[in-house]
């Protein structure tokens, strides 16, 4: 008797960091007084956490973490979605379960008793729409082979990971182990490169990564390039061809680049109105991208779909979408 694989009941699980997002109005002076940098993202320790918390004002809460993000985008979207992610047991810890499972995303993670407290990204968003983050890890990368749902990994059509969790030892091998079993039960694998200085950390793994398991990428032109160590987008696009079965690599304002079995398309950009800030643009690409595959739909018009995503996101602050997306696609794609 051959084992027949089991028809999966989830569209997309992730597994990612458990940040709680903290977004804030502010000005220039503001990042120049805290010697930020505008639009760069910083890692910071605990006691800046709570220095950076105490300043900020009209704050917005929300889970975060960029494959949370995503995830609440494929719930948003009508999809059965699951995160695997680790926080403490706080008041932090209580926000983001509170606040992910309202998006009507499957989260079963236990928090931790122990160590450090839940994962924060003070987000200072300008007049002109741009972000700078402050990011305590903090529990986050705690995540350990134990913390996965095995379950759900094997429930999901997709499996979607964040390149931002390779920095600890332990998550990483929790990756390593989710991507088999989704293998081993005939699941794709979607993969974020996340950030451009996490590649740079991590290329040679990230390379073996994703020639080994990833059918589906995701990455900026910085992020690519970085991968394969060139200034020249076309040359990284010429060779993530070779690697994966379907890549889309966020070009900003200019849209967004699809490769699809060896072929190349240019996904216009979405436009709704004016950008206030571009927390979650890259992320709910990728929820709107997943949720279009896991539908069965073919890969242009998934990227039509993300794009519709994030084009919308940008125009209010965070990540959650005020505006009903499922109404906004089906007014602009004829699906």
């Amino acid at each position: 008797m051959t084992n027949k694989i089991k028809e999966p009941s989830l569209d997309v699980v992730g597994i990612g960091n458990a940040i709680v997002d903290v977004l804030t109005k502010t000005d220039d002076s503001i990042l120049e007084r805290l010697s930020l940098e505008k639009g760069s993202m910083n890692l910071i320790d605990e006691n800046k956490a709570n220095e950076l918390y105490k300043i900020t004002t009209n704050r917005i809460q929300r889970s975060g973490g960029s494959v949370a993000n995503s995830l609440a985008c494929v719930a948003q979207l009508g999809g059965k979605a699951a995160f695997i992610g680790r926080v403490r047991n706080d008041n932090l810890g209580e926000i983001f379960t509170e606040e992910i499972s309202t998006t009507g995303t499957i989260f079963k993670t236990p928090p931790s008793s122990v160590g450090p407290s839940t994962a924060r990204c003070l987000i200072f968003v300008t007049p002109d729409a741009q972000r700078t983050m402050c990011t305590y890890l903090g529990a986050s990368v705690l995540l350990e082979p134990k913390d996965l749902d095995l379950s759900a990994v094997r429930e999901a059509k997709i499996l979607y990971l964040e390149g931002y969790l390779w920095d600890n030892p332990a998550a990483k091998n929790a990756f390593i182990k989710a991507a088999e079993i989704a293998k081993n039960a005939d699941r794709k694998v979607a993969l974020s490169l996340s950030d451009s200085f996490c590649v740079s950390r991590h290329r040679e793994s990230f390379i073996e990564l994703v020639e080994d398991y990833i059918d589906i990428l995701f990455a900026n032109e910085d992020e690519l390039t970085s991968l394969y160590e060139t200034s020249n987008l076309n040359i990284a696009i010429e060779k993530v061809k070779r690697k994966c079965e379907l890549a889309a690599i966020t070009i900003g304002e200019k849209g967004s680049i699809l490769i699809s079995n060896g072929k190349e398309i240019t996904i216009d950009p979405f436009i709704i109105g004016k950008a206030i800030d571009t927390t979650g643009a890259g992320d709910l690409y990728a929820g709107g991208f997943l949720k279009g595959i896991s539908d069965g739909m073919n890969p242009v018009i998934s990227a039509k779909i993300g794009s519709i995503c994030a084009g919308q996101i940008v125009t209010q602050l965070g990540s959650r979408s005020s505006t009903d997306l499922l109404n906004l696609i089906s007014s602009n794609l004829k699906i």
